[in-house]
């Protein structure tokens, strides 16, 4: 039976984009197909993110063993039935935007998952970490004219490593695939989509949809008081995918020193669906219901188990030293990243919804000095301008029915607030 759903997921492993990724793997092949994991710069460096990936998988493959031994189901069907292509991506924001990286110790984000990306663990517990023999699986060739395929790579026993970029592997991946059955889950900022749209747009609109972590409406930024951290880092590969929703892409594409515009004719408008914080803050973890879920896995020895708690522990630790309100079991993580990919394996249910509101004219703001990152979005109450006429009380064309980005921004989902144990349970059992 072919997978219901087919992803890519284009991601910067911190501790809640690794628990995003261990619940797709712990779904029936019948239910979703991991097709490629695309890593992106975000908290940490981007070979940092390659490290907690692989890491994650050597992990895997010892809890599944460690179970087998005892006679129980392996799990984590979907990663057993289909190998994920690993492909290794953007290492800094486009444009002038690289002394964001300077400032990322100082983020939300970071405090709390550590230096790398996971509280620490390859430190505190290194023998949970593999040793570094396969890095040399991705390195890219010297010659980009015959860059190879990925079936001439050395598959691992649980991921096919590329060594191309990811931006190339995400074209390769949708042009392998019929039009509208690979959906892309980005929980990073959004540099390789970018990339990937402005090398080949009508190759990257054959995605069905592109579903993102990122942005705030109406509540507060993460990173700043308007800004979330996915769309900070790079605002202006945010706002060229949003723009590709538009009818009209030029007329919220942001300027970009080395990436042109996008051809006046396409054959379709993207699909896009946002999750910001208004969304993804109503998911959250209890450190109680966690303890209880993973104190008996670890009395008896689960490898998985061992490696979540290392670095939950710091993220719980860290949340209650920071934050009132975060003492003892009440400590809660939220769940940003698993809920998109949640989505993208129950997206029938149709206790999903949008805003009422949705699709939406949403544009992230890329030069502010103060607003980089922004969620802008036109809070006055007038008509659509129906016609070409130009309005000179409506600069950037906001009220114009044939220009502007259309985003579906995600508001209610099968239950936020039973999310916390449904991933428990989907990743322990």
């Amino acid at each position: 039976m072919a997978p219901k759903t087919k992803i890519i997921i284009d991601t910067d492993p911190g501790i809640d984009d690794i628990l995003a990724l261990l619940l797709a793997f712990a779904a029936t092949p019948e239910e979703v197909e991991v097709l490629l994991i695309s890593l992106t710069f975000g908290n940490i460096e981007v070979q940092s993110c390659l490290r907690n990936v692989i890491s994650m998988l050597h992990i895997l493959e010892r809890e599944m063993q460690w179970r087998k031994s005892l006679g129980k189901p392996e799990g984590f069907d979907a990663l057993r039935a289909h190998k994920p292509i690993i492909a290794v991506g953007a290492q800094e924001p486009l444009d002038d935007q690289k002394m964001l990286a300077d400032y990322f110790p100082l983020l939300v984000v970071p405090y709390l998952d550590g230096k790398d990306g996971l509280g620490g663990i390859h430190f505190t517990h290194p023998h949970l970490t593999p040793g570094e023999t396969w890095e040399h699986l991705f390195d890219p060739i010297q010659d980009p004219e015959v860059l190879p395929s990925v079936g001439s790579a050395t598959a691992h026993q649980s991921f096919i490593p590329s060594k191309r970029a990811a931006s190339d592997e995400i074209l390769q991946v949708l042009s392998d695939n019929e039009p509208d059955t690979v959906t892309i889950v980005a929980v990073g900022p959004l540099t390789n989509l970018a990339l990937a749209a402005a090398k080949d747009p009508e190759t990257f609109l054959r995605v069905k949809e592109v579903v993102v972590m990122g942005g705030a409406i109406n509540e507060p930024g993460n990173v700043t008081p308007v800004g979330e951290f996915n769309a900070y880092a790079d605002a202006v590969a945010a706002a060229r995918v949003y723009a590709l929703t538009s009818p009209n892409p030029q007329s919220t594409l942001p300027p970009s020193k080395i990436l042109s515009g996008y051809p006046a004719k396409l054959s379709k408008t993207l699909t896009l669906k946002t999750f910001p914080l208004d969304m993804t803050k109503k998911h959250d973890l209890l450190r109680g219901d966690f303890d209880r879920t993973i104190t008996p896995l670890l009395q008896s020895g689960s490898p998985l188990a061992e490696w979540v708690d290392a670095f939950m522990a710091h993220v719980f630790q860290t949340l209650e030293r920071l934050h009132p309100g975060h003492e003892g079991a009440k400590a809660s993580l939220t769940l940003h990243d698993p809920v998109c990919v949640w989505y993208a394996l129950t997206a029938d249910d149709p206790r999903w919804k949008p805003t009422k509101t949705s699709p939406e004219d949403i544009r992230i703001e890329t030069v502010g000095q103060w607003t980089r990152g922004m969620c802008v979005v036109d809070r006055r109450n007038r008509h659509k301008i129906e016609d070409d006429v130009e309005s000179h009380s409506d600069h950037g064309l906001w009220l114009s029915s044939r220009a502007g980005n259309r985003v579906i921004r995600m508001e209610d989902s099968p239950g936020g607030d039973t999310f916390g144990m449904h991933l428990m349970s989907k990743l322990f059992g």
